[in-house]
């Protein structure tokens, strides 16, 4: 445990990376923020509750305490856009996904700011992410990374409509190998619609860490909000969270029989 993030050590070649989990602002910088920097809308809300199932299958775990609002986890530090030509926010966000601004007037974050919170909350995160994917290949051969994301399911400004409930990626079959895609997709999803490499494919995370050439593959998920939330209260739905997590314990099940098998 850092006081940025908490790591779980686990017993199988599988590390579940939740970097949209954390919701705290230091005062430091929320007092430069409006209500809605201040709210932390955009978290990526219980996604460590409802994965919660993974620590006792023996899964490496990490998510960080602080919001997206801080700094973007899941951002190059050189802000490179990932889909270039499209609307999105950056490594330090200045606007919500409502298009709100985050800071008072004149009191947004200046090159300084920025880099100490690459320094702060950023570069720790990252170190500990490769630190453990080393360790987790070293000891058993194969690292799969698993990328644990969710979001509204409308959000006008990134895609119309309503977003399908289970969205995997794999940056269009770079980031791991096509069996491990294979191995989720024989999970039946019941009534939860499934894309592979649709509006999300990926982030910086699993775009930069999954190098199936050097037997570390990485895969995201981006589960909506729907499936598991009152989305109106963004609060959570005991009812509505049962029916899907018996999915994602068998989607991380898959990952690790595929692991273990790809394990020497």
């Amino acid at each position: 445990m850092s006081q940025i993030y908490e790591l779980i050590l686990g017993s199988n070649p599988v590390l579940i990376s939740m970097p949209h989990d954390g919701f705290q602002i230091p005062e430091s910088i929320a007092s430069h923020m409006t209500e809605e920097g201040r709210s932390s809308r955009d978290t990526d809300w219980y996604v460590s509750r409802l994965y919660q199932f993974a620590q006792y299958l023996g899964c490496y775990m990490i998510r960080p305490f602080y919001s997206r609002y801080v700094i973007d986890l899941n951002r190059p530090v050189d802000d490179a856009p990932l889909y270039p030509g499209m609307d999105t926010t950056g490594l330090v966000p200045l606007d919500s996904f409502r298009k709100k601004p985050l800071y008072l007037p004149n009191q947004e974050p200046d090159a300084a700011e920025r880099q100490a919170r690459i320094n702060a909350y950023w570069q720790p995160y990252h170190q500990a992410l490769s630190d453990t994917l080393a360790e987790i290949r070293s000891k058993f051969g194969v690292a799969v990374l698993f990328e644990a994301h969710s979001i509204a399911s409308e959000v006008p400004r990134f895609f119309e409509g309503r977003l399908p409930d289970l969205n995997f990626g794999n940056n269009d079959g770079q980031s791991c190998e096509r069996s491990l895609l294979t191995a989720i997709a024989s999970v039946p999803t019941s009534e939860f619609s499934t894309v592979f490499n649709g509006r999300f494919k990926g982030g910086y995370i699993t775009r930069h860490y999954g190098k199936p050439e050097q037997n570390i593959h990485a895969v995201q998920l981006e589960l909506s909000w729907r499936t598991y939330l009152d989305e109106s209260e963004i609060q959570w739905n005991g009812h509505k969270a049962k029916r899907v997590q018996p999915i994602l314990e068998a989607v991380i099940g898959k990952v690790i029989e595929w692991a273990n098998n790809k394990a020497r």
